[in-house]
């Protein structure tokens, strides 16, 4: 699963690619430079506010988990070493660390915690958490000399949006916002990866460089991850705010989120009227956003619990 389903056969056939043809008959690298390139140009193009900047900063991972899937660790690889100098050429070390840290780490993460099976994408959910709340955590740690640590910095940045769009923001409405903004960006991320990373598997399904297409429906959480939102909670209970503490435990959350959403996809194969039901949980959960996360949380915590018993529960074509 998540491109190990065809790292073995690629294995073989990329060892006979350079005895055929030099190094330019290696797949693995003529791939992994291609991604490299590419993700640098999408990075450098959304950096530089040029049209669809937005569009091209959510398809950067794209390059690297076609890369990372359809051949293997050597060509993400190859990927992150053409991609990262590039960047701090042309971009300097912003681009650079943005790349390495936001997009590149996360996706060698993924690629490396996932496992064959029927629960493989287990950890590399967990990490959709992990990942964020560790960014929130650095960045907090790095902005630490600056006046009012993060949330300082993280203010400033919303009176400066705000400004820019026209709003009328008082300081309570800006405490808000930049108390949110972390997680909120941790969020975006995060859902940048999974789409990413489904739109890879599905292209590479398509084109025959992947074995089978990662089932998402079936990804869950394991117990022990309810332990980090928990201990995050408590943290912001007991005041160890500083837009950190809510930060975190808003990331920690998210892959609940994730995680019911994939339940109820799963829990509904094959039931009538599914399509229609799909489409009011999501745009319920655009129109109500607060309360819905509230909802889908609520019932992720039930599915874990439930365990065994709520996988039985599958219907024979999700197996």
């Amino acid at each position: 699963m998540m491109g190990r389903m065809m790292m073995d056969r690629l294995d073989r056939d990329q060892s006979r690619g350079p005895a055929a043809g030099g190094l330019l008959g290696d797949a693995r690298l003529l791939s992994g430079a291609a991604a490299g390139l590419a993700a640098a140009v999408l990075l450098l193009w959304s950096m530089r506010g040029l049209p669809l900047g937005v569009a091209a900063l959510w398809l950067t991972p794209l390059p690297l988990f076609l890369a990372g899937l359809g051949f293997g660790l050597v060509s993400l690889s190859i990927a992150l070493i053409v991609a990262a100098p590039l960047l701090f050429a042309l971009g300097g070390s912003l681009p650079a660390a943005l790349f390495l840290g936001a997009m590149g780490g996360p996706v060698v993460a993924l690629l490396l915690a996932a496992r064959p099976g029927p629960n493989g994408l287990a950890l590399p959910f967990t990490l959709l958490g992990i990942i964020p709340a560790l960014g929130i955590l650095v960045a907090a740690l790095l902005l630490a000399d600056q006046p009012g640590g993060l949330e300082g910095v993280l203010s400033q940045a919303a009176r400066i949006g705000a400004a820019r769009m026209g709003l009328a923001a008082g300081e309570m409405m800006i405490a808000d916002l930049a108390r949110v903004k972390a997680a909120a960006i941790g969020f975006w991320l995060v859902l940048a990866l999974l789409l990413n990373a489904a739109a890879a598997a599905g292209l590479l399904r398509r084109f025959g460089l992947l074995a089978e297409r990662p089932r998402f429906r079936l990804a869950r959480l394991p117990g022990w991850y309810l332990v980090l939102p928990g201990t995050a909670g408590l943290f912001w209970l007991a005041g160890f705010d500083g837009g950190v503490g809510v930060s975190l435990l808003l990331a920690l959350t998210a892959p609940l989120l994730l995680h019911a959403l994939a339940a109820i996809h799963r829990l509904t194969l094959g039931r009538t009227g599914r399509p229609a039901l799909l489409a009011a949980l999501y745009v319920a959960l655009l129109l109500f956003a607060v309360p819905m996360s509230i909802a889908l949380s609520g019932f992720a915590l039930i599915d874990i619990f439930l365990g065994n018993r709520g996988r039985g529960a599958m219907p024979p074509a999700a197996r």
